[in-house]
Order: structure tokens, then sequence, then C-alpha cells
């Protein structure tokens, strides 16, 4: 076993420039997309600065800001905005009727886009496909293209806020079909951060209201799978929370094993159950069958819970390129919150687990491990401490 660690990051961001997304969507809407893009303002930051928009499709820059991080392969979740998005690809809400022809369109260049990206540094990169779930068909035949074109990241779970009339909830039977292709077929099926929140409308109060509330509504798929049998009809189902924290599970778990123990009691006081209201099984036990964690930028409290899992359910990730992610000081990261832990543990949680789940070959990527990735013994150091100019994920950690 060599003496350093090899490093998979099970949450970092991709994306292509609009140019590029025009080369790869279906002629029949270039036009459209056309006068889309000439009428659009991205009002993000790191979309629109030339320096750090190319991290998201530039091979040379995204390796050597990897590489330089001990980074060796990556989970790629989507970044840029498609064509026919009204903005940033995790914040966007479904498509109504009207969108969806031309935001299908879109995604379906995005995946394309994704696709050559990945190709091209194929034992580095896990990409993760869109799908849109307003039609079921739809959805499963986007599925099947994700897996048939090797983008083993699997599928990204779109989120329904709670003021999107026109989808069915999540805990809804309409979508067994397309679980149940999922599940045949081991498409791991992922739940990102920072999704779900409605529309708050435009007021002072809405920019608070948004970052309080957000983790709330990440959490809310893992609830609705978990209490609409989701996982007790699809045992074998793969769900991964990516970039939600991880320190909340138990407590919810809990939380909800306690629900469900007095609905099975027949009432919580005053409201009055059926026995048939209540699922069979313990939401603890759905966590434990079903459910992957891909802590990014982990905290001291994340990090307990890998323990909590099975040996293969944690995963480490960074969120690149991020400004919240752990890079550019993703060793000092590593040594603040993981020094104490054994050596077996950190590269279950580092690269096995990530590598069972999404197929990474760690053989391929064992050269740029040795090269690159930091040494047993670094790690082992404490941060004693931070950077200059730390980063978020520096500063979170040290706080917790």
């Amino acid at each position: 076993m060599s003496d350093r660690y090899t490093i998979i990051s099970t949450d970092t961001h991709a994306g292509g420039s609009h140019q590029q997304y025009r080369e790869y969507l279906d002629p029949k809407y270039r036009d459209d997309f056309d006068a889309w893009r000439g009428e659009y303002k991205n009002p993000w930051k790191d979309l629109r600065d030339t320096d750090l928009r190319v991290r998201n499709w530039d091979d040379d820059r995204r390796d050597a800001d990897q590489l330089a991080d001990g980074v060796v392969g990556e989970v790629i979740f989507p970044n840029t905005v498609p064509p026919f998005y009204p903005g940033f690809v995790l914040f966007a809400a479904p498509p109504t009727a009207d969108q969806y022809e031309h935001r299908l369109a879109g995604i379906r260049a995005h995946n394309r886009w994704l696709e050559d990206f990945c190709n091209a540094k194929p034992a580095q990169r896990a990409g993760v496909g869109q799908i849109f779930l307003n039609d079921v068909d739809d959805a499963i035949a986007d599925a099947k293209w994700i897996k048939e074109h090797n983008l083993r990241g699997g599928v990204l779970l779109p989120n329904i806020p709670p003021d999107c009339k026109q989808l069915e909830p999540l805990y809804s039977p309409a979508y067994d079909p397309l679980w149940a292709y999922l599940e045949e077929h081991e498409i791991p099926v992922n739940a990102h951060g920072g999704t779900g929140s409605p529309d708050y409308g435009k007021y002072a109060a809405t920019p608070l209201l948004l970052i309080s509330e957000v983790p709330f509504y990440s959490q809310r798929p893992l609830v609705y799978m978990i209490l609409g049998g989701v996982f007790a009809r699809f045992p074998k189902l793969k769900f991964v929370l990516t970039e939600t924290g991880s320190a909340w599970v138990p407590g919810l778990c809990k939380d909800l094993d306690r629900i469900l123990g007095q609905v099975r009691q027949g009432s919580i006081g005053e409201l009055k159950y059926r026995s048939e209201d209540a699922i069979e099984g313990t939401a603890t036990d759905y966590v434990m069958q079903n459910v992957y964690v891909a802590a990014s930028q982990p905290g001291p409290a994340d990090a307990k819970i890998a323990d909590w899992l099975p040996a293969d359910r944690f995963m480490w990730g960074s969120d690149y390129p991020h400004d919240e992610g752990t890079g550019p000081y993703t060793r000092e990261h590593l040594r603040q919150v993981f020094h104490d832990q054994p050596e077996d543990k950190m590269r279950r949680i580092l690269a096995d687990n990530a590598a069972k789940l999404y197929g990474f070959d760690l053989d391929a990527l064992a050269p740029l491990a040795a090269e690159y990735g930091p040494t047993v013994d670094e790690i082992r150091q404490p941060l004693t401490a931070l950077p200059e100019n730390p980063n978020t994920a520096l500063l979170r950690g040290a706080a917790a």
C-alpha cells in the first residue's frame, strides 16, 4: 500500500460555456438558443469572471488546481447555466409545461457535453447526468442514456420546491417506474444541497430567509423517500446526500423513528392514526439500507457520523470550484478534521467508498496519487494554525 492517500472528491462542479453548449444542442433549437442567449445576463461572479469561469471546462486549469490540492478523482455535478435555464442550474425551479421542451433540450446538451468532458479524463472523472421529473418516460429515457454513455456519477435528482404545483411530490408512487429502472441498473441517485427552496419573492428578507432555510429544504428529499415508502419498495436503490452536511442525519432519524412509533401506537396527542399510516421498519433502518453521504467540506460534527453509518457509506467532497470548498487548502482541511483517524478508515472515506459506488479504478488513479496525494504522515499532523487567508471550510472547522 502506498504511503500516500488517493483522494476522490465526491462533490465537484463543471459545465460548458454557452458557446460550447450551442454545439451540443439539438440543431432545431439553435435559433431559439441564440435569441435566449442574447437576452441572458449571468448574475454569478464566478461565471462572469474570465479567470474563474474557465475552471468549469478548461482541462489544464482544472487539473492544475485539483492536482495541486491532492485531488486525483472527482464526481462532477453541473455548475454553469445550460441553454434556456432561468438561472444557476442547481437553484432553478423545475420547468413549467411551457418551458419543458426547451429546458429538456438544454440539459440534454449539458449531458452530451459532460460525456465528452469525462471521456477526456476517464479515470479521473465520473459525471452526474441531469434529468427532469415532468415526464417519467422522458426521465427513464435520459437515465438510460446516462447509463449507456458511462456517466458513472448517476443522476441528479430534481428537488421539487413546495410551491411547485405542476409536478407530483417525490413521495408520489408516480415515480416508481423511474426508481425501479434506477435500482435495476444500479444508477446512483444524487440529491445535492442548496436545492428545493420556494420562491420567496422580492422582499428585503428574501436573502436571509433563503440562506437560513436552505438546509431544511435540502433535507426534504431524504424524508420524502423514507416516509413515502420509496426505500421500502426499492431496497437496493442507491441514494446519495451530497453537500447537505451530515451531522443532522442521526438526529433526523431519531425524530422520525419516534414519530413512526407513536403513529403505530395510534396517536400523537389528540391526533389519531391507523396502523397503515406508518411505513414498516424505521427511518434509521432505511438510511442504513439505502443512503450514502457525500460530505462536502465536512466539519468535525459531520465527520463523526462516519462511525454511525455502515463503513462503506461515508465519502468526502471538496466542492471545487466553489468559494466555500476546501481548495486550495484541502491538505490543511484534512489535517484539521481527520488528523486523529486511522489510516484504513481514511482510505475508505477519501477514495475506496467513492470508487465502489461510482466505479473508479483505483489502480488507474494510483500513479497520480503517488505523485500528488498527501502522505499518511502529513494528514496525521494536527493543524495548529490557519493560513494567512483561510477559506470558509477551514474557518468552519476551526469553529466547530
